[in-house]
């Protein structure tokens, strides 16, 4: 069950939710760089990173699902932010050219109708980025943020699910090293944190950041088939 919008909302609000925000918006910069004149748009609660998009994308919007409810955003120019079921975005077939999925898929009711729209509405040469929290990670283990809720991911699930849904994984990453406490000394070091736990302990972050590619061909499963000698045909005369 997805949280609440206002839940989301407060917990950004706060100080340790201002550094996973920023922490989290330089890593999803790092995977996309920049995206002149191209589609973008987000599926849960994706308007905390958009913000530096809205100058160079040709068009963005953030689709947040029925479940968790919407915000007006941003609040000093037209909406932007729109109330979706998760399996029926209200976009065209091959729209999208890059598409983040964030607070959505580890507290979705029914994941593979989800990922099948996801690759329904992303382009050929999009690419799909998800953010989930991380089964090693602390912060999957603490309900005082987002990320302590729903099911959290292991990179051999994201793989197996992404595999199921026609998505090629293409790059994995990790973010939020730091304790998961809202703390003057966590909050000051939160940088530090960073860096040493992103050499000392990669995996032991608390989200996973996966980029995914969208496959055009559903793989083969199973042996394939010998092939067989065709018979010498003679015509009847």
């Amino acid at each position: 069950m997805h949280l609440d919008v206002v839940t989301l909302r407060d917990f950004y609000a706060t100080p340790l939710g201002q550094i996973a925000r920023r922490l989290l918006a330089r890593r999803i910069r790092s995977h996309w760089g920049a995206t002149p004149g191209e589609t973008i748009a987000s599926l849960g609660f994706g308007t905390p990173f958009l913000g530096a998009y809205r100058s160079e994308a040709r068009c963005l919007g953030a689709f947040m699902p029925s479940s968790q409810g919407a915000l007006i955003w941003p609040s000093a120019a037209p909406a932007l932010t729109s109330l979706v079921d998760e399996d029926q975005l209200p976009l065209r077939d091959n729209s999208v050219d890059r598409l983040l999925v964030v607070h959505c898929l580890e507290v979705a009711e029914q994941v593979t109708p989800l990922l099948r729209e996801l690759w329904r509405v992303l382009k050929p040469e999009g690419r799909l980025l998800i953010v989930v929290p991380n089964r090693r990670g602390l912060w999957a283990h603490v309900d005082t943020t987002p990320f302590g809720y729903g099911s959290p991911y292991s990179r051999p699930q994201l793989e197996s699910l992404l595999a199921q849904c026609l998505f090629t994984p293409t790059t994995f990453d990790t973010a939020l090293h730091l304790p998961p406490f809202d703390r003057g000394i966590v909050v000051r070091s939160a940088t530090a944190w960073e860096r040493v736990g992103a050499r000392v302990s990669p995996g032991l972050g608390g989200v996973l950041l996966v980029e995914a590619r969208k496959e055009m061909m559903a793989p083969i499963k199973g042996k394939p088939a010998r092939a067989k000698a065709l018979r010498v045909l003679v015509p009847i005369r």
